[in-house]
Formats: structure tokens, C-alpha cells, sequence
């Protein structure tokens, strides 16, 4: 048994629907803003909507108690915040280190669909690269 039939065992089907089209919407855009990020005329915008977009995986995880998704979510909504206070392109490490979270979110997105466990997150990726660079 997976994470979907934990979600659908628990939660309202309707919930649980809504959750992973929203959740799936939220993947797909994530790469593409992610390496607007090193563009100085996209830099707010795509902070401020990668921040929207992990607050809310943060959010409906918490509530449909999806543990390590809420946990990494929180995490780099902290990251993002401190983003947003500056304005300025982010360094190559900060793109390749939120690429490497997009590719996390993926990878659940498709152990949701396959009922699967979550996969583990990486060690590596709860290191924050340097975001004063």
C-alpha cells in the first residue's frame, strides 16, 4: 500500500483529487521558474511564485499529513523567503540545488500516481547552498 491509498483511506476522494491535480500543475511549472531565477528582469516574479508554490505543497501536505513532502516543503519555503528579501540573479549552486528539489517533488508526483512510498529526500539536498552569492 502507497501513499495514494494511505490518502484515499483517509481523506474524501474529491480531496485527494484536487490535491494531486493542483500538486501536478505545481511540478510541471517548477523548473521553468526555477532557472528564471538567474534572470535579473524574472528574479521577483519567480521568487515570489515559487514561494506561492511551495507554501502551498507546505500547506496541503501539513494537512493531508504527507510528512516528508510538508517537512521539504517547509524547508525551502524558509530558502525562498530569504530569496525574496534580495534582488539580485541567484548563483548557479542556489538554480542546480532547487533544480534538484524540483526533481524531488517529480519523483513524488510519480510515486503518487504509482502508489508508492514517498522516496527518500537526500541527504545533499538539506544542505542550503550559499545564498549570499
Amino acid at each position: 500500500m502507497g501513499v495514494r491509498s494511505d490518502l484515499d483511506a483517509n481523506f474524501d476522494f474529491e480531496i485527494v483529487d484536487e490535491f494531486l491535480d493542483h500538486y501536478s500543475m505545481m511540478v510541471d511549472s517548477m523548473e521553468v521558474m526555477i532557472i528564471d531565477l538567474s534572470k535579473p528582469n524574472m528574479y521577483k516574479r519567480s521568487t515570489d511564485e515559487l514561494f506561492r508554490v511551495f507554501h502551498n505543497i507546505k500547506s496541503a501536505s501539513g494537512y493531508l499529513k504527507i510528512v516528508p513532502m510538508n517537512k521539504l516543503a517547509s524547508f525551502v519555503e524558509d530558502a525562498l523567503e530569504e530569496l525574496r528579501k534580495r534582488n539580485t540573479p541567484v548563483s548557479k549552486e542556489t538554480v542546480d540545488w532547487l533544480l534538484e528539489i524540483s526533481d524531488t517533488f517529480a519523483a513524488w508526483h510519480d510515486n503518487l500516481k504509482l502508489d508508492n512510498e514517498l522516496t527518500h529526500v537526500k541527504f545533499s539536498l538539506l544542505k542550503l547552498p550559499d545564498l549570499d552569492d
